[in-house]
């Protein structure tokens, strides 16, 4: 089988959902037409043209099965390349633009929501990574629909959309065969070197870690839709009450990051029961793993998550989740790992931090409940995407 796969704004979770497609389904040709993540509004509207133009050669090809993003401009590039309009050609969607929170600004306007609409319309097939995601994605177009003037085919475009499905992104699971069962039970996974910014140096310094304390992992993107402000409130609040708790504050930043993160920063260092054992991104793939399998829980404050993934992975590598009850969480985890969730981000820094207070209490008592995301291995999934284009050929 032959299949193009067109990412036209290949950001990492793009590229981590790819690479486990191409590992997992190796007896699948691919060829990959990427572009890269920057410049949005350009990038959505304009990588039909791009593509078309610079790239149609490659279009050309004789595929089985066209894979493209949600962020493809599909039906103007199967205008442009009219050939591409007899490949079944199948829409993954790793986010959608109906559910960005206002202060997205570059993403403001029904532009990015219409361009959404018509590439999910021009699919054969449609493919969410949640449940949050393609309900969100539906009722959005159903009330866009509802506004517009005249000539809305609402019914019509709702039957088709409603035949949508959801196929995660697959997991990789660590090894941890080098850590004894004792010590995963215990949480005692790991003691290293204090931390170093923008790299990992294996931990917190000798003594902090133990069963006495809790890590803490925030893996998130350095930006205001993964919640920095009610991190750094959580963070006031484990201050507060002198909780003992090892921080990893981990992710990608950009040349902008939230002003929230100084302060962060500065509490940590500054309070003697909180410990900063990592703050920076981690740009190695084997030392990331390492953390993760450092770490006793994940903790997220985002305000927006279609899948989770960064949450997800770290679950996969042992941390028990910590995250709000609110996005796509509750599809994963049970309500034992959900706090409360709040407008008030007072109110909310009060639910995580009892929780927390739960969790070294756990800890100390050698009880820690690990979550189940096994379904979502890439061993389990990738036989459903194979499913789905073998169902594509036949058509």
């Amino acid at each position: 089988m032959k299949i193009l796969v067109l990412s036209a704004y290949h950001a990492d979770s793009h590229r981590s959902w790819l690479d486990g497609l191409t590992a997992h389904l190796p007896d699948i040709e691919w060829t990959v037409l990427t572009l890269p993540p920057r410049y949005f509004s350009w990038r959505i509207r304009g990588n039909s043209l791009s593509w078309a133009m610079l790239e149609r050669e490659t279009l050309l090809g004789p595929y089985d099965v066209v894979l493209a993003t949600s962020m493809t401009d599909l039906s103007a590039l199967r205008g442009l390349v009219p050939e591409l309009g007899r490949i079944p050609t199948v829409v993954y969607f790793h986010e959608n633009q109906f559910s960005y929170p206002q202060s997205a600004q570059q993403r403001a306007g029904v532009e990015p929501q219409i361009l959404n609409l018509y590439t999910a319309l021009a699919a054969d097939k449609v493919l969410f990574n949640s449940e949050y995601n393609r309900s969100t994605m539906l009722n959005g177009v159903d009330s866009l629909l509802s506004r517009l003037p005249d000539f809305a085919p609402r019914i019509e475009v709702m039957a088709k959309l409603s035949l949508a499905q959801v196929l995660p992104v697959g997991l990789n699971f660590v090894d941890a065969s080098s850590v004894s069962a004792e010590a995963m039970i215990a949480g005692e996974k790991f003691v290293g070197q204090p931390f170093e910014e923008d790299g990992f140096d294996g931990g917190c310094a000798d003594g902090l870690s133990s069963r006495q304390r809790l890590s803490v992992l925030w893996n998130h993107r350095w930006e205001y839709d993964k919640g920095p402000d009610r991190l750094l409130a959580l963070v006031k609040n484990c201050a507060k009450f002198e909780l003992p708790v090892d921080l990893y504050i981990a992710g990608q930043q950009f040349r902008e990051r939230p002003t929230e993160f100084a302060e962060i920063e500065s509490i940590i260092l500054s309070t003697k029961s909180l410990a900063l054992c990592q703050f920076g991104y981690v740009p190695d793939a084997q030392s990331y793993r390492t953390m993760l399998s450092s770490c006793d829980v994940v903790l997220s404050t985002a305000i927006h998550d279609f899948q989770g993934l960064s949450v997800l992975q770290a679950v996969a590598a042992g941390c028990v989740p910590l995250v709000p009850n609110r996005l796509c969480y509750p599809e994963w985890f049970a309500a034992e790992y959900c706090y409360e969730s709040s407008d008030d981000i007072a109110i909310e820094a009060a639910a995580a931090r009892i929780e927390i207070q739960r969790l070294i209490q756990k800890k100390r008592a050698g009880a820690f409940s690990y979550a189940d995301v096994s379904a979502l291995s890439w061993q389990r999934l990738a036989a459903q995407y194979m499913a789905v284009f073998e169902g594509m050929v036949k058509l």
